[in-house]
């Protein structure tokens, strides 16, 4: 698969116009974010831009992409994905696109290079940060475009702790907060504030989590019953995966969330012993060395079964 440069990707958009815009499956803030700060730079050159809207939205990303959704029977010229490694992560409303992404912009590792152009640099730390210099190459950044970027690029990176942030990460998150963008709202709404019902779920994975490889692979598990009984909402859910890395001693954290009855969603956060996307491309996943997924249809010990043993044939000194 051959990749643009950012000049490339720059001049494809510059010339695209009427363009809809991807967002993935159960949105992170690297997704919206992107998606959102590309529309707003879209728009700046004169371009009739939208979102396609996601049914998964959570209260807390809702906000960066509500002003960019797409009219119901808008359609586009062009179609432009961002942060989707694969079609897979489609919503059902974006799966008639499937065939039909005109440029595609990810940092994935297990990017499959499904559109008819794609710029991809694993390298980078979030979307965020690509679309960045993308439309830092097609004129000025202001802070309409830079407040979603913000929240793309700090949440992929847990606020600049996780070891894919780079000096380049930095550098960008310094030139969005150049434009006097409020990012101490960002910060406290994404990483200062939990609800009491987050509280309650946060307590119940470590109460019940179970410890492998001597004592450095932690499983925490979100089943069903679990969201039910705290009545937790997606909101309350988002980016639980962070939880089980903050273990003293456990280098590979595996978080399974249950999504419908034995239908798990697994999330690895790993150090750099267990390669994470290696270990869940093993059962149809991917992402990144340090963060990947992948899901299972299993009940749940047989699901983690399958998990443990992906992760014991990517690590060699891996015990039961």
């Amino acid at each position: 698969m051959t990749t643009l440069t950012v000049r490339e990707a720059a001049e494809r958009l510059r010339s695209f116009d009427n363009i809809l815009i991807l967002t993935h499956v159960r949105p992170d803030g690297d997704t919206v974010g992107s998606a959102a700060g590309l529309c707003a730079g879209l728009r700046r050159l004169g371009k009739t831009a939208y979102l396609l809207p996601n049914p998964e939205l959570t209260d807390t990303t809702a906000p960066y992409f509500r002003p960019y959704a797409a009219p119901e029977g808008f359609t586009p010229e062009k179609v432009v994905s961002t942060d989707i490694a694969t079609v897979d992560l489609f919503p059902e409303n974006a799966r008639p696109y499937a065939d039909r992404v005109d440029l595609a912009i990810d940092h994935h590792p297990s990017f499959t290079g499904f559109g008819r152009e794609n710029y991809v640099r694993p390298a980078a730390a979030a979307a965020g940060e690509i679309i960045y210099d993308v439309l830092a190459a097609l004129g000025p950044i202001t802070a309409e475009m830079a407040l979603p970027l913000y929240v793309a690029v700090s949440t992929d990176c847990g606020c600049f702790a996780y070891s894919n942030t780079t000096a380049h990460t930095h550098a960008v998150a310094a030139a969005l907060l150049r434009t006097g963008i409020d990012f101490q709202a960002v910060n406290k709404i994404f990483f200062r504030t939990k609800t009491k019902k987050r509280l309650a779920l946060e307590a119940a994975m470590l109460s019940g989590v179970e410890y492998h490889d001597r004592e450095r692979v932690a499983v925490l598990a979100v089943p069903l019953s679990l969201m039910a009984r705290t009545q937790a909402t997606e909101t309350d859910a988002e980016d639980l995966s962070a939880l089980g890395g903050q273990i003293e001693g456990v280098d590979c954290a595996v978080t399974m969330r249950e999504l419908r009855p034995d239908v798990w969603k697994f999330s690895l956060r790993t150090g750099p012993r267990v390669n994470a996307t290696k270990a869940c491309a093993l059962l149809g996943g991917g992402g990144h060395a340090a963060a990947a997924g992948c899901t299972v249809e299993a009940p749940f010990e047989e699901a983690k079964r399958r998990m443990l043993e992906a992760i014991a044939q990517v690590v060699p000194d891996f015990t039961l």
